[in-house]
């Protein structure tokens, strides 16, 4: 998610406590909240700063079904956005092989059931409470946590390497970096660091990055704010007096942050966001057709049994939060900076996904394709006017695929700002089509019909 929740303060307590074994390489016992078949493979911390503890929590599944030698088999990377918001949430709540269901048949609130659209199925899958500071992760202090995309992509590389030693198969797997809203910096921001980074290093120590995927991300700010207005009017939100009220807050923003005043443009930015808001009256910016906001509150009541935190090696001492106020604020003055050009690199040397849910008012379709038409990039007269592909599943209409040479992008029908939540099977046959580059995401687009059926393994 996108946004600025709750506190941080009791994360100083753990400190030293763990230094002497990061990794958490099994995991010991299940408990009723937690059985054992929905353990991890391996979660723990992963060091950004040993000398002072602050440490990266993870969460790693391992493949349900191997397709290819455990070597080659791919590795995801989710990565949640806020500033602030834990990746836990898209374990638990998203994309994960087991998570909360608000709608559970047998009345209570707190219980894990299986995801038959868990991206984990084909592929391992790696979650990073990212930045330091955010969910079970370690800031030994506040001035620790990162302020800008350079320093969030320093942290998460020092994660990431530290996360492929644990087992010699990691590190010849391709890496796929992936996650949603703000993450539409973060996952850019590592891809590129890694880009960048690789060739300083000797081979061993290389990332084997194979691309990246950012659903409903915010990327580009100064373009995709100022779209708030025309989106809500012509999905008939707003009228043509509010269609201007709105035009008028969004040029403030966009003024400030040419200015290079970043912290009054991610205020400005705010303010447009309270207008849509309070003139839609909509329950969540994040999916107009929803009457509740999305029901995220079971992740934190779930997270912050010590049961369940002991069951995942987290610090007992530190209380879950959904979002940290405390990172939210390190990153304020980030919020409105753009990473167009690090998404322009990665197009070139690696392959990229974006996905938006068509439900979505916050960085939904018309938001992401404002920045992706002004891309520095040979190919982008080709893929605009490449064609816009029916996509099926299952022989049911999930959404359209918009794809030429290394960049996609897919509109996923019936999905709000947290796919994966809304479509799980859709964003399942997503990713792992985009992966494997088959189907609508292979490279003779001509030989495709535009239709996936989903076979079990």
């Amino acid at each position: 998610m996108e946004s600025t929740p709750p506190s941080f303060l009791l994360k100083l307590l753990l400190l030293f406590s763990f230094l002497p074994n990061f990794h958490a390489k099994s995991l010991p016992t299940s408990t009723p909240s937690f059985p054992k078949q929905a353990l991890p493979s391996k979660s723990g911390y992963l060091p950004v700063n040993p000398a002072t503890g602050s440490a990266i929590f993870y969460s790693f599944y391992e493949a349900q079904n191997l397709t290819s030698p455990l070597s080659q088999t791919p590795l995801l990377i989710w990565l949640q956005g806020g500033p602030g918001c834990s990746s836990l949430l898209g374990n638990f709540f998203e994309l994960g092989p087991w998570r909360l269901n608000p709608h559970s048949q047998n009345g209570k609130r707190l219980v894990l059931e299986s995801n038959s659209g868990s991206w984990n199925r084909i592929f391992g899958l790696l979650f990073l409470d990212n930045p330091i500071g955010t969910g079970f992760s370690i800031a030994s202090t506040p001035e620790e946590i990162p302020k800008d995309q350079h320093a969030v992509a320093k942290h998460l590389f020092a994660a990431i390497t530290s996360f492929t030693e644990l087992d010699p198969l990691f590190k010849s797997r391709p890496i796929y970096i992936t996650g949603e809203s703000y993450a539409g910096k973060y996952v850019p921001a590592i891809g590129y660091y890694i880009l960048k980074k690789n060739p300083q290093l000797p081979v061993s120590r290389r990332v084997n990055l194979a691309g990246v995927a950012i659903g409903n991300g915010l990327t580009d700010p100064v373009s995709q704010v100022a779209t708030h207005a025309v989106n809500a009017y012509f999905s008939g939100l707003i009228n043509a007096k509010q269609k201007t009220q709105l035009e008028i807050a969004q040029w403030e923003a966009v003024k400030l942050t040419k200015e290079g005043n970043w912290s009054e443009a991610t205020d400005a930015r705010n303010r447009v966001l309270h207008m849509l808001q309070n003139m839609t009256g909509l329950a969540t910016l994040y999916d107009w057709t929803r009457k509740v906001p999305y029901e995220t509150d079971l992740v934190t009541e779930f997270l912050q049994k010590e049961e369940v935190k002991k069951a995942l090696g987290a610090n007992e001492s530190i209380i879950w939060e959904e979002c940290s106020d405390s990172v939210g604020a390190a990153l304020h003055e980030d919020v409105m900076k753009s990473v167009k050009y690090m998404v322009e690199l990665l197009v070139k040397q690696s392959k990229v996904l974006l996905y938006q849910g068509h439900f979505d008012l916050r960085d939904g379709v018309v938001s992401v394709e404002a920045y992706v038409k002004k891309m520095k990039w040979e190919g982008i007269g080709e893929f605009l006017s490449a064609e816009r592909k029916v996509w099926k599943v299952n022989g049911e209409l999930a959404g359209y695929v918009q794809k030429w040479g290394s960049l996609s992008q897919v509109v996923v029908l019936g999905a709000g700002h947290l796919v994966p939540t809304d479509q799980a099977l859709s964003s399942q046959a997503m990713i792992e089509d985009w992966v494997l580059e088959r189907g609508l995401f292979g490279n003779n687009q001509e030989e495709n019909i535009g239709t996936n059926f989903r076979g079990s393994l």
